[in-house]
């Protein structure tokens, strides 16, 4: 029973105080499942990540779905996925409730300007942290670049690029294990 509280209270306590999103609680999430309670390993965590991403709805619960599942199978990733949507659940409800009142006031439209650069900080320092992890190198870096421009330039969705990505892994993956075996 404790751990599963230790689930709720870890993805509950990162969504409360948490802004900008499932990619500004990267970091959050993995300081709490990673390094401080070794629920996963880094490896597995950027493997959690990239099934995040992938599979359809809120990256923050997927991750939380993802992680409760190998702590405590499937009443754990319940359990943290509750943990984290509650919080922002919470917010929304009472933002709803005042928010016709407060919408027009002008130190409120100043604050949440004054978030947005914060947010911006908050989403890019994970990518940082991952494209390391990822082992990206200057040989390799015109890959996430070239994702990049091809979603927002040429308009591509992104789920044809994950497609893609997939399929090109495991295209590589094999190619890798052909020249092993003829070594």
């Amino acid at each position: 029973m404790k751990l599963y509280w230790q689930l709720f209270s870890t993805f509950a306590r990162i969504g409360t105080f948490t802004f900008g999103g499932g990619y500004a609680m990267i970091p959050l999430i993995e300081r709490e499942v990673v390094e401080k309670k070794k629920w996963i390993a880094h490896r597995e965590f950027i493997d959690t990540l990239a099934l995040a991403q992938s599979a359809p709805g809120v990256m923050a619960i997927n991750t939380a779905i993802f992680v409760g599942y190998k702590v405590k199978g499937f009443k754990g990733s319940l359990v943290a996925a509750l943990g984290a949507a509650l919080p922002s659940f919470i917010v929304i409800v009472v933002i709803a409730t005042f928010f016709v009142d407060m919408r027009q006031n002008p130190t409120v439209d100043k604050i949440f300007k004054g978030i947005r650069p914060a947010v911006v900080a908050l989403i890019a320092a994970p990518l940082f942290k991952m494209a390391k992890s990822a082992n990206i190198t200057y040989k390799t870096i015109f890959i996430p670049i070239l994702v990049v421009l091809l979603i927002w330039l040429v308009k591509i969705p992104p789920v044809y690029v994950v497609a893609a990505s997939i399929l090109g892994g495991i295209a590589y993956g094999m190619l890798k294990r052909t020249k092993n075996e003829e070594r």
